[in-house]
């Protein structure tokens, strides 16, 4: 069966904050607006996230590369921040379970001792460095991959057979340095923004090399795409979503948005999905005034033990988003002898995917008695397909919710002139 949403727990039925029969004509028609000023942009081609089929040719390049490249590699590293990493992190953990290609990791980061380990970690000559940046500037980026040449220079191995790039198609210092040194590049369209390039060589390039199911993804997010197409929130599952959380916002006050994935191979969808909503949504709106909720990452049942306690009893400001799949993979069954205290005798004979699945009803249900609103997003299992209609999902809701709010969900002005200042302040500390 394909993704589906749970809304029962956002209405009026359930919850006393929740929809009425009213609000949901409404916000039907609501919606109905958003999905037309968001197709106009598409057909304007400023939601390149959804032009899959322009990307064939660009994808058919990452398959026969990383095709060629797992037989000369062990490790794989991205070296990339941001909406340049977040992606490929998602679907390591997310679809890369079953590999037996080059182990991939993600430097995200320039703590000096976490790089510091990753280098030691890897053989240079069996590694292959994929830096990605969209405008080619990232200067953590580049930092990286500055560090990484000299190592390769310093072991004599040619940077063209050890590294690839990802970058702007026609711009940027990373394209330069593609074009002077002959090392193989691959395009992020211009018109896909960092945050929504996980479907891109971005995403799919470190995907490909490790031998993740990258075509199963690509299939999962067209289904995802061809679903929303309508403008009925009932039949759109990312508008749905979006509008339901955008009603929670605007007209009850439930500012934060939590995603609370049930399962590990979910678990880093949440902070991709975090750096989308707050990315794209913080802004401020048509009429000046500042708009954004503020997504907050969760792992069940893990975060039972910690965050619970708030949501049920803490500020009636947030809202609930469960993600889990139908059927959970491996699964393991407690002995049906075991030794167990009184209070665990029930799970004799019974799986730990049995109970995974019962926690998350379970807290659904103990929130919708505390008054607090949730929804359930259920996907078949955690596989490739499940994920790439997930991915599609939340980006389409992302700019559904662009749409609600009066923002532009593109753009990222404050995150811009961070970035500024860091240059600023190091370039003073120089002088």
């Amino acid at each position: 069966m394909p993704l589906r949403v749970d809304d029962a727990r956002m209405m009026m039925s359930a919850v006393p904050s929740g929809v009425t029969p009213d609000e949901w004509n409404a916000l039907a028609l609501r919606f109905a607006e958003a999905h037309r000023a968001v197709e106009a942009d598409r057909a304007a081609g400023r939601h390149g996230f959804t032009e899959l089929g322009a990307q064939v040719a660009e994808i058919a390049r990452v398959s026969a590369f990383a095709a060629e490249a797992r037989g000369r590699f062990d490790d794989v590293v991205v070296l990339g921040i941001g909406g340049s990493a977040l992606g490929a992190i998602a679907l390591r953990t997310a679809v890369g379970g079953e590999s037996a290609g080059p182990r991939l990791h993600v430097a995200d980061n320039v703590d000096p001792a976490s790089f510091s380990r990753l280098l030691a970690s890897v053989a240079l000559p069996r590694t292959l460095w994929l830096v990605v940046s969209k405008s080619g500037s990232t200067v953590e980026t580049l930092a990286q991959h500055a560090i990484v040449r000299e190592r390769l220079a310093a072991a004599g191995l040619e940077p063209r057979r050890h590294v690839a790039i990802v970058t702007d198609p026609d711009a940027g210092p990373l394209r330069a340095i593609a074009a002077r040194d002959g090392i193989p590049a691959f395009a992020v369209p211009a018109n896909v923004g960092g945050r929504f390039s996980v479907l891109t060589p971005v995403g799919l390039l470190p995907a490909a090399v490790a031998a993740y199911d990258v075509a199963g993804v690509v299939a999962g997010a067209r289904a995802m795409l061809t679903r929303c197409a309508t403008p009925s929130i009932a039949e759109n599952p990312a508008g749905l979503v979006a509008a339901l959380l955008w009603r929670a916002h605007q007209r009850v006050g439930q500012s934060t948005h939590v995603l609370m994935t049930y399962a590990d191979a979910l678990r880093d969808v949440a902070p991709w999905f975090v750096q989308l909503w707050a990315e794209s949504l913080g802004k401020v709106d048509a009429d000046g005034l500042p708009q954004g909720p503020t997504p907050v990452a969760a792992r069940g049942a893990t975060d039972q033990h910690s965050l619970l306690q708030l949501l049920m009893e803490g500020p009636a400001d947030k809202v609930v988003v469960f993600v889990r799949p139908m059927a959970y993979d491996h699964d393991i069954v407690v002995p049906a002898g075991a030794e167990l205290p009184q209070a665990a005798e029930f799970m004799r004979g019974r799986s730990l995917g049995e109970l995974l699945a019962a926690e998350a009803s379970a807290t659904a249900t103990a929130l919708a008695r505390a008054g607090r609103p949730s929804m359930t997003i259920t996907i078949d299992r955690c596989d490739a397909h499940g994920v790439g209609e997930l991915l599609m999902m939340w980006m389409l809701a992302t700019v559904y919710a662009g749409a609600l709010y009066r923002v532009n969900p593109l753009d990222q002005p404050g995150v811009e002139l961070g970035k500024r200042l860091a240059k600023d302040a190091l370039a003073l500390k120089r002088s």
